[in-house]
């Protein structure tokens, strides 16, 4: 009998100890892979979050018109991301590249710790490791330094609270609420937050069909509510991902189209994967939680920019219906292993803050290019390429256009979209008396230009070209 009781221990033991190694693990690979992974800083808007919080820490005010570019100087324009807009220059100042690749990587590792601990209390350790595994690599396309990878911890730490609940049969916690409030502050996805919430209201009400769960869920979204609308934009802070969700033009924008399947994308065999699980192993989901998955996966085939959302959300609603079809049961933690993966991240961290970070000329980083601008020049007006407005703002330089698609509206858009055609590109560099143009050399206004009287180029390498006007008429 004491030999069974002290086996039986041991094995429990073992069975915790795993389920905290495999979320130590999973927080030191996303550390890792974001902290010194190149293409984290592959992105344009990284340069404008930088300036636009460096300038809200320097006016010690939050944005609220356009102070960066010339086109749209001064019109009406509402820092929504502001609180990681903020971050994002203090870890910049404080350490550089260095110091905002350890910001990010942090959040990473955070919302992968959260994803895999919250598994890890319904699946058994190796489908635990399974799973997590395959829902980081659906969120590598997205590992960007911007704002909505501050706030996936947030929409991890939001959904575990939510399916918890849901499975003790009670409503979330108000304890929870202020996460809706940061999360409003730094990215528009908060909005998910709101549709999983309803989702699993409503599953809640279809199953216990009690006037005491439509109370504490009630309870729980008007809380919901009240925290978002703590922003300095009050309910336009919180209607304001569905007035740019509405523009047509944001289909031109490579991470509002759809994810191509041309191409390998991680998500393809994952969700063919998921399939094949849930029909072979008969997983039974309720029909509201089976909708909200739906959903997600539409998301992320119509937008490749919510793939990531899709690899938090769908495996911590599916957590649950796989472990009963499974057979596997709830088991709690150790917190050695945290301790040790805590140390492991520390490590990685002061790695990568001793390790200088070169940024060089890319296709949203034209250095060479602007520096062979002579400083007048920076001055005037210029035609820029669409991927160069951040670098352009974080170097002192204001541009055409940049990528705050509800700044420049559907109109400029469209217009910048048709600068191919030669009697566009003729009225927009009368209109905005356009001086100097540096663009990526597969624009067709290049060649445009070459052609134009009056225009040589200055500058011609991989990623950009610089043409400027010498007096003649555009």
């Amino acid at each position: 009998m004491t030999i069974a009781f002290s086996t039986g221990a041991r094995r429990r033991t073992a069975t915790w100890k795993d389920r905290g190694a495999v979320t130590g693990a999973a927080a030191i690979l996303a550390f890792a892979v974001t902290a010194f992974a190149p293409q984290v800083l592959n992105d344009g808007d990284t340069y404008l979050h930088i300036a636009a919080g460096s300038r809200m820490l320097g006016d010690h005010a939050i944005l609220l018109r356009d102070p960066f570019s010339y086109t749209f100087a001064g019109a009406p324009w509402e820092a929504h991301e502001w609180l990681a807009e903020i971050v994002m220059a203090l870890a910049y100042k404080l350490g550089g590249w260095s110091g905002l690749l350890v910001l990010f990587a942090a959040a990473a590792a955070a919302a992968a710790a959260v994803l895999s601990d919250t598994l890890g209390r319904w699946l058994a350790p190796k489908a635990q490791a399974i799973v997590t595994v395959l829902a980081m690599a659906c969120m590598t396309g997205s590992l960007l330094a911007r704002p909505h990878l501050l706030a996936l911890p947030l929409l991890a730490i939001w959904t575990a609270e939510l399916v918890t609940a849901r499975s003790e049969k009670r409503s979330p916690s108000l304890m929870l609420l202020p996460v809706m409030t940061i999360w409003v502050n730094i990215h528009a996805s908060f909005l998910l937050g709101f549709a999983l919430a309803a989702g699993l209201a409503l599953e809640a009400l279809w199953e216990e069909r009690s006037l005491h769960t439509l109370r504490r869920w009630g309870v729980f979204g008007l809380g919901m509510l009240g925290a978002a609308l703590i922003n300095p934009h009050f309910a336009q802070g919180v209607i304001f991902p569905l007035t740019l969700m509405a523009m047509p033009a944001l289909a031109a924008i490579g991470e509002w189209q759809a994810t191509p399947l041309t191409l390998f994308q991680p998500i393809v065999p994952v969700v063919a994967a998921t399939i094949y699980v849930l029909a072979t192993r008969r997983v039974r989901i309720a029909p509201v939680r089976a909708g909200l998955l739906l959903a997600l996966a539409a998301l992320a085939f119509l937008h490749a920019r919510h793939q990531i959302v899709f690899a938090v959300a769908a495996p911590l609603l599916l957590a649950q219906p796989l472990a009963r079809a499974l057979g596997e049961r709830r088991e709690a933690a150790s917190r050695r292993p945290a301790a040790l993966a805590l140390i492991g991240v520390l490590a990685l961290c002061a790695l990568r803050l001793s390790l200088p970070v070169t940024r060089g000329d890319s296709p949203v980083t034209p250095a060479s290019a602007l520096a062979d601008v002579p400083a007048r020049l920076r001055t005037l007006p210029v035609l820029n390429d669409y991927a160069f407005g951040g670098y352009l703002i974080f170097s002192g330089v204001k541009p055409f256009i940049d990528s705050r698609a509800e700044l420049y509206g559907e109109a400029a858009l469209e217009n910048y979209a048709a600068l191919g055609r030669p009697d566009v590109l003729r009225a927009t560099l009368r209109r905005y008396a356009i001086r100097w143009s540096i663009l990526s050399p597969s624009s067709p206004v290049v060649a445009e230009l070459d052609a134009t009287p009056g225009w040589r180029r200055l500058h011609a390498d991989r990623y950009a070209v610089v043409q400027f006007r010498d007096g003649g008429a555009p």
